[in-house]
C-alpha cells in the first residue's frame, strides 16, 4: 500500500510565511539600492558645482564695482552696480564692443554654416562614392582631428601671410570653416541616413549629382549639419588664438581678444555678454537638432 502523505498543521504558516519573508527582503533592498546611487549623484553633483560655479562667479562679479571687487566676498553680492557697468562697457572707446560683438556673429555665423555644408559634402563622397585612396585620405582627415587647433595657428599665419589674407575676416572664417571631426561625423551619419537605393532611383530618373544632393542628400542630413553648425559656432566664438595671431587692428576683433582691453570691469561684463549669443543658438538650434535626430531614427 502506497502510504498518505500526512498533512502537518504547520504546513499552513509555512507556506503563507514564505511570500511574507521575500517581500522584506525586496523591502529592505530599497535602502541598499538608494545607497548605491548616492555615490553617482555626488559624483554628478560635483560636476554641477564645477562647471556653474564659474558662471555664478561671473554674475557676481559683474554687478560689483572696482573697489567691491577686491574687498568683497567673491561668490556674493556686495554693491549692485551692473546697470553702470553694462553702461560703461557699451559706451567705452566709441562703443566698439559692439564692433566686437558684429565681428564675432559675423565670423561664427559664416564659419559654422560653411562648416555644416562642407562637412556634409564631405562625408557624403566618402560614405556613398567609391575613389582610389578614399580610406587613405579619410585616415588622414581622422588624424587630423588629433591635432590641436593651437598648434595649426602659426602655420596657418604664415601661410595666409603669403597670400595677404592676415588682418582679415577670412583670416578667421576659412580656417574655422573647416573641421575633421565634422566630416567624420557626417560620414557615420550619411551612411546610417541616406539609402543608396534613393540615390540610385535619382540617378535613373536623370538627376544630376548636385540636383541629388541639394534636393535629397542635404534634407537627409540636415540634423547631422546642424550638430556640426552648433560646434563651429560654439568653437569660433570662442576661439582666442586664432584670431590673437591673424588680426592685428581692434576693428577686427572678436570678443574673445577684445574684452582684454576694457579693463576689469569690462572685461567681465564683456564676458557675461558674450555668454548669452552662444547659450541662444543652442537652444535655437537644438530644437531642429532634436526633431531631426527623431525623425531620422523613425525612417531607420
Amino acid at each position: 500500500m502506497s502510504a498518505v502523505p500526512s498533512v502537518t498543521p504547520d504546513a499552513g504558516p509555512a507556506v503563507t510565511e514564505a511570500p511574507r519573508s521575500k517581500s522584506r527582503r525586496k523591502g529592505g533592498a530599497a535602502p541598499g539600492a538608494d545607497r548605491g546611487f548616492l555615490f553617482p549623484t555626488l559624483f554628478m553633483l560635483a560636476f554641477v558645482v564645477y562647471f556653474l560655479l564659474p558662471l555664478w562667479w561671473l554674475l557676481v562679479a559683474s554687478t560689483k564695482s572696482i573697489d567691491d571687487l577686491f574687498n568683497s566676498f567673491a561668490l556674493w553680492f556686495s554693491n549692485f552696480n551692473l546697470t553702470d557697468n553694462i553702461s560703461e562697457t557699451f559706451s567705452k572707446d566709441g562703443g566698439i564692443y559692439w564692433t566686437w560683438l558684429r565681428n564675432t556673429l559675423m565670423y561664427s555665423i559664416v564659419s559654422a554654416v560653411g562648416a555644416a555644408l562642407l562637412a556634409a559634402m564631405a562625408g557624403y563622397g566618402f560614405a556613398k562614392f567609391h575613389f582610389r585612396g578614399k580610406n587613405l585620405l579619410f585616415w588622414i582627415v581622422l588624424g587630423s582631428v588629433m591635432v590641436p587647433t593651437t598648434a595649426l595657428a602659426i602655420p596657418t599665419y604664415l601661410l595666409f601671410s603669403k597670400v595677404g589674407l592676415t588682418n582679415n575676416p577670412l583670416a578667421i572664417i576659412l580656417p574655422s570653416a573647416v573641421s575633421p571631426f565634422g566630416v567624420y561625423l557626417m560620414r557615420i551619419y550619411a551612411e546610417a541616413a541616406v539609402p543608396s537605393e534613393v540615390i540610385e532611383a535619382a540617378r535613373l530618373d536623370g538627376a544630376s549629382e548636385l540636383r541629388i544632393f541639394r534636393s535629397i542628400v542635404l534634407r537627409l542630413l540636415a540634423p547631422g549639419a546642424v550638430t556640426v553648425m552648433i560646434f563651429a559656432f560654439v568653437g569660433t566664438w570662442n576661439n582666442y588664438f586664432l584670431p590673437l595671431t591673424m588680426l592685428s587692428e581692434p576693428k577686427w576683433y572678436p570678443l574673445t581678444v577684445g574684452i582684454t582691453e576694457l579693463g576689469p570691469t569690462g572685461t567681465l561684463i564683456g564676458s557675461l555678454l558674450a555668454i548669452a549669443p552662444m547659450i541662444l543658438a543652442f537652444v535655437l538650434l537644438q530644437r531642429f537638432w532634436e526633431s531631426g535626430l527623431s525623425a531620422g531614427a523613425v525612417n531607420g
